[in-house]
């Protein structure tokens, strides 16, 4: 099959395309054509090398842990889903090497779930890394329920624009935080409050809208905004990341750290809210598996509105 692919850590720059032999499929597992795979800030990354001490890593690597596609072929016992089935994923395996830039992957069917049909492919593969990581972030770790207030660091890009959405949907309030030329676009996925984080700082900003406080932070870019933004935290709140670990933080802070896993029935409800038009995906570019690098150097520069896929 053609893919993107590299052999040596060396950033988005030692990403190339060619063909790479297919493994065998197993039991358990289906073959997927891939019609499209979301790009995110982590699969550039990991080209350089940075979780190599945490997840066990093959040579040669293909990027990519988001696909939306069709099954094309079923291994002994895969029975979830039929040939032909429109599916979509988060495609992390324990090791790093089968990602989806590429024609094929060979993937369980338990970590498959049919993909919304009321939108494109590129669409839906822009889904799975980053709604569950705003899912799992927002509704698992912080626990959001209606009424209560939200800050997003970060809320333009992938993760956050699916968190602004998620937090209506339960019916929260909003404050998203990104430069002002993305507010229009934040405010069209339903904030109800922006902040440029060029002009003020965020915290006493967040003191003139909520002069109580926020209950939750949810934290995309950590850094200075972070630390400006605790000041707006109710002693009682919350604050999630999925950047910060707490090394630097406060101990009496209420905290927690996100690494989104794969979950099936959380694909599953991301889609109904899709379908019922409670989630919309902002596609901004689609690049060919040619331009793979390209795409990885763009997403590593932070300044992505909504998402960008790969398409074989």
């Amino acid at each position: 099959m053609k893919a993107a692919y590299y052999n040596e850590f060396g950033g988005p720059g030692s990403v190339k395309t060619g063909e790479i032999e297919l493994r065998e499929l197993k039991e358990g597992e289906v073959l997927i054509k891939i019609k499209a795979a979301g790009v995110n800030p982590v699969d550039a990354v990991i080209t350089k090398g940075y979780y190599k001490d945490m997840m066990p890593h093959t040579f040669p690597i293909i990027p990519g842990w988001d696909v939306a596609g069709v099954i094309e072929q079923r291994g002994h016992a895969a029975r979830r889903f039929e040939v032909g089935d429109e599916v979509y994923a988060y495609a992390r395996r324990p090791e790093v090497k089968w990602g989806t830039f590429a024609e094929y992957i060979i993937i369980p069917d338990s970590y498959l779930a049919k993909r919304p049909q009321n939108i494109s492919a590129e669409a839906a593969a822009a889904i799975p890394l980053a709604g569950l990581t705003a899912y799992q972030s927002l509704y698992v770790a912080g626990g959001l329920q209606e009424g209560q207030k939200l800050l997003i660091l970060g809320s333009s890009g992938g993760v956050g624009s699916f968190g602004i959405q998620l937090a209506k949907a339960k019916g929260a309030e909003v404050i998203g935080v990104a430069s002002s030329k993305n507010h229009e676009y934040m405010r069209s996925l339903g904030a109800d409050h922006t902040i440029d984080y060029h002009d003020k700082d965020i915290g006493e900003a967040v003191k003139q809208i909520y002069p109580e406080g926020v209950d939750l932070i949810f934290d995309c870019t950590s850094g200075e905004s972070l630390q400006q933004a605790l000041k707006s935290l109710k002693n009682s709140g919350k604050l999630v990341s999925i950047l910060n670990q707490g090394e630097d933080l406060d101990k009496k802070i209420d905290f927690e750290f996100v690494f989104v896993e794969p979950n099936t029935k959380q694909l599953e409800h991301l889609a109904k809210l899709v379908e019922d038009g409670k989630l919309k995906v902002e596609v901004s570019k689609t690049y060919s598996l040619d331009e793979a690098a390209k795409a990885l150097e763009q997403i590593q520069s932070l300044h992505t509105t909504g998402k960008i896929v790969v398409k074989p």
